[in-house]
């Protein structure tokens, strides 16, 4: 056995043995506390979404997302990274919407899940400024469950984000995003209101929630803000306590394929265990900021070929916000390379102009396996994960490299897979699964 082998099988058993031990432990406490299932709406194909267009195709709507990404992409430089470490992946043009409920009585939200984000935060009346939003703006007045979070209270601390008016006594957050996106308001707590893909409902007293008064969205289109699913601590799967039990999985339906009318799946608790012999899994890199879910990505596949990346440690974040995959450089330069040595098709420029490499075909193309090795993990990419058809006579390898900032695992390539984060025993699964039979 190799050190390589017997680190992983170490791995392995460790995630085992804390899975047996956490969760009968769990269950004696909180009996009542199965978990949570919601449904989540994406941004361009579902029609509950106040986004969709049904005169697009699918491909025409995958487009205009990964044209989102590109965008909030171009408008990063070198001095987000130390100014503003949450501004590296921009979900104002985010692809996952939940519904919820926030307040006494209940005033219903939209909001973009977005596992890169800290604190959950919804437009608020009296706006400052705000962009226009299809349903009824939250006013904390009107709510008898609202309060204020003072400025000397531990929750005031919780977020780095937050500041203190000491003219009100209340606490403050401001959240930029590269785009120029931007949101400011006041940290407060009430009532949210989660109803499960069955029907029935969950309501969480005291959660912790910004209610923005200045506001400004890049792509505004009904939404009314945020619902993080970040590391940190004030994030949906945080506050969540009992129901979640640190851990929250999703699986995202494949686009095409007659597809439009499933809805993907946001699960929490014992929901979003995910197991079986065909799991992959891998730690979660110690990185700052907390927020963002770090992985190590060692070597990608192509067939038979293996490309080795100069080794980081926590060089990859997993992200829901994101379309596009975004790989490391060496890695993009030795996969593009040999894909199109391996892909015996004539080349062609991208007739939407976003991908570096595509190929003339008007029928199907069997495209060689590619496999991401990550630390104690193989995930094994589908076509629909890394290929994409721009056009009747294209397609395209659906992935760019990170240039100077961080590489990123994209929603395209999360398509069906269950991907579970534990953020108590700080791993994250994948499971290859039809997202579309759940």
């Amino acid at each position: 056995m190799t050190k390589t082998i017997i680190l992983k099988s170490i791995f392995i058993a460790y995630v085992a043995l804390n899975s047996l031990v956490s969760t009968s432990t769990c269950d004696s406490m909180f009996t009542n506390s199965t978990g949570l299932t919601i449904d989540l709406i994406h941004r361009d194909h579902s029609p509950q979404s106040p986004y969709y267009d049904p005169s697009l195709s699918p491909t025409q709507r995958t487009i205009n997302a990964i044209r989102r990404s590109i965008n909030r992409n171009h408008h990063l430089n070198d001095s987000h990274f130390t100014q503003s470490p949450e501004s590296d992946i921009i979900q104002s043009g985010g692809d996952y919407l939940i519904k919820y409920s926030i307040g006494t009585p209940p005033v219903p939200s939209i909001g973009i899940i977005d596992t890169a984000s800290t604190i959950i935060w919804t437009q608020c009346q009296p706006c400052l400024k705000c962009f226009n939003q299809n349903l009824t703006f939250f006013r904390a007045s009107m709510s008898s469950t609202y309060k204020v979070i003072p400025c000397n209270t531990p929750y005031c601390k919780l977020s780095p984000k937050t500041s203190c008016s000491p003219r009100k006594n209340n606490c403050l957050y401001y959240l930029s995003y590269g785009d120029g996106s931007f949101t400011q308001g006041a940290l407060g707590t009430d009532v949210i209101t989660l109803s499960s893909s069955g029907g029935s409902r969950a309501s969480i007293p005291n959660f912790i929630f910004g209610c923005g008064y200045r506001n400004e969205f890049s792509y505004p289109g009904g939404e009314s803000g945020i619902v993080a699913l970040g590391g940190g601590k004030i994030s949906l799967a945080r506050q969540l306590g009992p129901l979640a039990k640190g851990r929250f999985s999703y699986c995202f339906v494949s686009r095409f394929g007659g597809n439009s009318n499933k809805l993907s799946k946001l699960n929490f608790g014992d929901n979003a265990v995910v197991k079986g012999r065909d799991v992959a899994v891998t730690p979660l890199a110690r990185k700052k900021p907390d927020t963002f879910y770090f992985v190590t990505l060692l070597e990608i596949s192509v067939g038979n070929k293996r490309f080795y990346s100069s080794f980081q440690q926590g060089n990859m974040i997993i992200d829901s916000g994101t379309t596009l995959t975004k790989l490391p450089n060496d890695l993009y330069y030795q996969v593009k390379k040999e894909l199109q040595s391996q892909v015996k098709l004539k080349q062609i420029k991208d007739p939407e102009g976003v991908f570096d490499l595509c190929f003339f075909t008007r029928r199907d193309v069997q495209t060689p396996e590619i496999v991401f090795h990550f630390e104690f993990a193989e995930v094994y990419l589908k076509q629909e994960n890394m290929f994409l058809r721009t056009s009747e006579d294209s397609v395209c390898f659906a992935a760019k490299p990170a240039g100077k900032r961080r590489a990123i695992l994209g929603n395209l390539a999360q398509v069906n897979f269950l991907v579970g984060f534990d953020l108590e025993r700080e791993v994250v699964y994948f499971k290859p699964t039809d997202c579309s039979a759940l």
